[in-house]
């Protein structure tokens, strides 16, 4: 229960039934070891706020950006829900440090797997719906989903805008070199770094090899804007 707190605390919600959060952080392979019903894990509750994420984001874009076409609309709210965003916006809140896994589910790297991340911040958006209304998800999107779009719509195409950002500017030929992968064959996860020249500029993870380059170039992006 301290884990709750703590977690509520980050999240800046409390929660009225425990239960809802209990369930957002429970994964199927938890529920599956400790021979419980499917019903108990975090499924359901990632399938509400996915909805409830797109409903928030579609509305808060359009009064955003009275004059984008409903194409580039779109796209941007595309790059700013998709799973790598959403992956990075849960390591942002250590999200992953406060899930219930598998033992196997733990040693194959679930907790920084950015598919379970993802589906788990995804989950406690439901889980803040279904226990203190739209106005509460809808906070909780704009405060740790939606605040800073002009960064996280790079995830979109990292290496292209990284590609731009470099070209005739910074010495040396751009490279991607994949560094690792671990877990099972049909939900792996990817590591990658990309180089200009013989300096490393960024390191990623994904589910496919194109996402842990996307997500190399987006940190290498935002290095080169600190600079």
């Amino acid at each position: 229960m301290n884990q709750l707190k703590k977690l509520e605390s980050i999240i800046g919600y409390e929660f009225r039934n425990k239960e809802y959060l209990q369930t957002a952080i429970r994964h199927s392979s938890y529920v599956n070891e400790h021979r419980q019903k499917r019903l108990h894990c975090n499924e359901r509750l990632e399938f509400l706020g996915d909805a409830v994420l797109e409903l928030v984001s579609s509305e808060h874009l359009f009064g955003l950006f009275p004059d984008m076409p409903e194409g580039e609309l779109t796209r941007l709210r595309a790059s700013l829900v998709c799973e790598p965003t959403l992956a990075f916006c849960a390591r942002e809140i250590g999200l992953g440090d406060f899930l219930l896994l598998g033992h196997g589910e733990e040693l194959t790297g679930g907790r920084h797997r950015d598919s379970v991340i993802s589906d788990a911040m995804e989950a406690v958006i439901g889980a803040i719906y279904l226990d203190g209304g739209f106005a509460n998800a809808k906070e909780f999107i704009l405060r740790f989903i939606l605040d800073d779009i002009d960064n996280k719509k790079l995830f979109f195409d990292s290496k292209t805008i990284f590609q731009e950002m470099v070209q005739g500017k910074i010495p040396g030929e751009i490279s991607y070199h994949l560094t690792g992968e671990t877990g099972p064959d049909h939900d792996k996860t990817f590591s990658a770094e990309v180089w200009i020249g013989k300096k490393s500029m960024g390191k990623g993870t994904g589910r496919t090899k194109k996402a842990a380059e996307q997500m190399a170039a987006y940190r290498a992006i935002c290095r080169l804007k600190q600079q």
